[in-house]
């Protein structure tokens, strides 16, 4: 099976043209194209049409051999986005509970100030994480575990997951009612 970067080459070549003239025509740059061909990365969807109907080839056969790997590729960028929108938002999550009460005391009004925005930094990567985990249909623990390690469950699995989520969410609640009670005793233990 060929891959797209010795496909372009290929019709590029038979078409005698330069890397630079292949880039024009695609609305791309010269280093954009040497990358194609070296495999460094993929043309996006829109370059990949340009590059069909340029060299009056279905799109099937410019990219045959490589859907497998461009999958993976989606597939393992999807999952490093996830880890690093979890690692921030814990990050951020962490850097509030511990930073909001001796912020408050230091600089008061504007100690507040920047724990809300600390806390909106953080409910924005939550958000971010929710929508991946709602594009992907991941809600357990168990199927974010296989979600990162790029597997997927098996149907039994799946049954089993999809049962527990109504608890989850039920728990989810209460225990961020039990840690926002814990920091507003505290808050008021410190206030006193």
């Amino acid at each position: 099976m060929m891959e797209v970067s010795s496909q372009i080459k290929k019709y590029r070549t038979n078409m005698n043209l330069s890397q630079e003239e292949l880039a024009e025509r695609v609305f791309v740059t010269r280093q954009t194209i040497s990358n194609w061909e070296n495999g460094k990365n993929y043309p996006d969807i829109h370059s990949l049409l340009l590059l069909s109907a340029l060299f009056d080839i279905s799109l099937d056969q410019l990219i045959k051999g490589d859907i497998k790997p461009m999958e993976e590729e989606i597939s393992k960028s999807e999952r490093q986005g996830f880890h690093r929108d979890s690692g921030i938002f814990s990050f951020l999550l962490v850097l509030f509970v511990i930073s909001v009460v001796p912020l408050g005391m230091l600089l008061h009004y504007y100690g507040y100030i920047i724990s809300a925005l600390i806390y909106v930094a953080a409910i924005y990567y939550a958000a971010r994480i929710e929508r991946h985990k709602k594009k992907y249909h991941i809600q357990t623990y168990k199927e974010i575990v296989a979600f990162t390690k790029g597997t997927r469950l098996d149907e039994l699995d799946k049954a089993r997951e999809s049962g527990k989520r109504p608890y989850q969410k039920l728990f989810i609640v209460v225990a961020f009612g039990v840690a926002a009670f814990i920091i507003c005793m505290g808050f008021a233990v410190l206030l006193k």
